[in-house]
């Protein structure tokens, strides 16, 4: 493992030039960083994510998750999340990859390979951390090692991202991977209901209405919604909210108070209290700061690993 780990460093170094790359494999980013970053506030997609080099910590609503080369993190659906890289240096910088996935290629995966899995396992939180094991590390680097060959990529690599699905799903986290594709699971429920927040996190949030869209009682509802974010519905939507605040205001010549009205508050003074809660800062300086440290980012639901 330490020999494939430290192939792996040289990849990502060998193709990575800055520190957001998205590679030539559809669905495959590189990250690097010199050094130890500032909180970074985003929503993952779902996705596998590996350190090859560094240390990184997660948190999910008040969870903390810490990973480093020795392990994985995947996101098995849409959260918004607290990142920080905690360990890095610009002799060993931190060096990571993403890999994006979609419901469809779980489901194809289970049904070509004709994996079984339970369908009635209860809901089960979204983002987990696994310890890389050897078969998966092989499979994750002939992916990489394609970009050596990129001829081969078309034909190759969705075999390839398809085998290191096929490993995760035989892996201790299948099940909680497999209940995303799996029409009925209550995981693949809430799954909907997330998508309705997103797609209207600046519209009043009618629990009722995520309830029927998930097929549970109010209170069900309610319980594996947080069973699989680890938060409310209601402190979901407001950490999309803040997030989205926040990007407006950073890419926009635009008044705190219109952006609070913006994405969905009915009191300015409500959306500076809990933007300070959540940031650290009233807006303007909040703002000012990030100004000063890096580029403004890109939408709502972003890629960032």
């Amino acid at each position: 493992m330490l020999q494939k780990q430290k192939e792996l460093v040289s990849l990502i170094e060998q193709h990575s030039n800055h520190n957001h790359f998205e590679t030539s494999i559809p669905s495959l980013y590189f990250y690097r960083h010199s050094g130890i970053s500032e909180k970074a506030y985003r929503v993952y997609t779902p996705s596998f994510c590996v350190i090859a080099q560094g240390v990184k910590e997660v948190l999910l609503s008040r969870e903390r998750f810490e990973y480093g080369s020795a392990d994985y993190l995947i996101a098995s659906m849409n959260l918004p999340v607290i990142g920080q890289i905690i360990k890095a240096s610009s002799d060993a910088p931190y060096l990571s990859f993403k890999l994006e996935f979609t419901q469809n290629q779980i489901l194809e995966v289970m049904n070509d390979s004709g994996l079984q899995i339970k369908t009635r396992e209860n809901a089960k939180r979204a983002l987990f951390v696994g310890k890389m094991e050897s078969t998966l590390m092989d499979a994750v680097l002939r992916l990489i090692r394609l970009l050596d060959t990129p001829s081969d990529i078309p034909f190759l690599a969705p075999l390839y991202i398809k085998e290191i699905l096929y490993k995760l799903l035989q892996g201790p986290y299948g099940v909680t991977l497999a209940q995303i594709a799996m029409e009925g699971s209550s995981t693949y429920r809430i799954r909907n209901a997330i998508e309705q927040i997103i797609q209207n996190y600046d519209q009043p949030l009618r629990v009722e209405e995520l309830a029927q869209i998930a097929h549970m009682s109010v209170s069900t509802f309610h319980r594996n919604f947080k069973e699989v974010t680890a938060m409310s519905p209601i402190q979901f939507q407001k950490q999309l909210r803040l997030q989205e605040a926040r990007r407006i205001l950073l890419n926009e010549s635009a008044d705190a108070s219109d952006v609070a009205f913006r994405v969905g508050y009915e009191s300015a003074s409500q959306f500076s209290r809990e933007y300070v809660r959540m940031f650290g800062a009233p807006p303007k300086t909040d703002i000012k700061h990030l100004m000063e440290q890096y580029d403004p980012a890109k939408s709502l639901v972003h890629q960032g690993d």
